[in-house]
């Protein structure tokens, strides 16, 4: 993932809506949002290569989602997936506060990592290159390859247009197109408004979009969960190959199971 917008108990018809697009090589192999065959109580997509997710939600209301922290350097030898810290909390059955206690313990053992886990006592944030992990008040919150709420110019735009979204007091469907619609922005940032994160100028304009197209890179799929207040589940996937060309376009909805664990949140 290299950008997730989410809104936190920020509007009482939708007490969780993230809206994210995961960015990556195309040579990675990748299997498009569904549930599971070996852990059928979990949706979201696949990487192939090393078996975790960016990004997926349990049928008991657990989600997570993870994006790498940008700073010019590669992992080193022995790096351990982070997918594995998505895919991993919901694969089990443990709180997100439990998940991200266990997971600060090994944080080193990681390239760097932003990690955020929810569940019906709320949403925490962890990231490797700040410390300890944080419970998240109500609210709106972006998250690129820095630290949360960093002010990058996609950050702020896509804020800003995920509480626009909220203000239209649209039915599901309405506000999942409606944050789509903002997933797709491949506008670029002023120059003088581009962070500096080790890997050169004209590479920092071309992911300063939304949604990017660089060569053999660029942004495969486009996110949508929300959480209503009946407790219903709508979760959109749009996925792409290169040069932005949609491939697949999956809905899901399911209601929650009937926990006070995992209430919306």
């Amino acid at each position: 993932m290299c950008l997730i917008l989410i809104a936190h108990r920020a509007d009482p018809r939708y007490p969780l809506v993230v809206a994210a697009n995961r960015d990556e090589f195309f040579r990675r192999p990748t299997a498009s949002a569904d549930y599971w065959s070996d852990a059928a109580h979990v949706l979201g997509g696949r990487d192939m290569e090393k078996g975790g997710t960016w990004m997926g939600v349990a049928t008991d209301g657990r989600w997570a989602a993870v994006t790498n922290y940008r700073d010019g350097t590669s992992a080193g030898p022995g790096t351990r997936s982070r997918g594995e810290l998505v895919a991993g909390y919901l694969r089990g059955s443990a709180r997100a506060q439990e998940h991200m206690a266990s997971v600060e313990t090994d944080a080193r053992e990681y390239h760097g990592f932003n990690l955020l886990a929810g569940d019906g006592t709320g949403i925490h944030y962890l990231s490797n290159r700040e410390e300890g992990a944080m419970m998240l008040a109500a609210g709106v919150y972006g998250l690129s390859n820095h630290l949360l709420d960093s002010p990058w110019p996609k950050v702020e735009r896509g804020k800003h247009a995920l509480r626009a979204a909220l203000a239209e007091e649209a039915k599901p469907d309405r506000l999942i197109e409606t944050l789509l619609a903002a997933l797709s922005d491949r506008s670029v940032a002023d120059e003088r408004a581009l962070p500096s994160t080790g890997i050169g100028r004209d590479w920092e304009k071309l992911l300063s979009a939304a949604f990017i197209r660089a060569p053999g890179y660029g942004t495969r799929a486009s996110t949508v969960l929300l959480m209503d207040q009946d407790g219903e589940v709508h979760f959109r996937e749009r996925s792409f190959g290169e040069r932005g060309k949609l491939i697949e376009d999956q809905r899901y909805r399911f209601a929650l199971a009937r926990n006070p664990m995992v209430a919306p949140g």
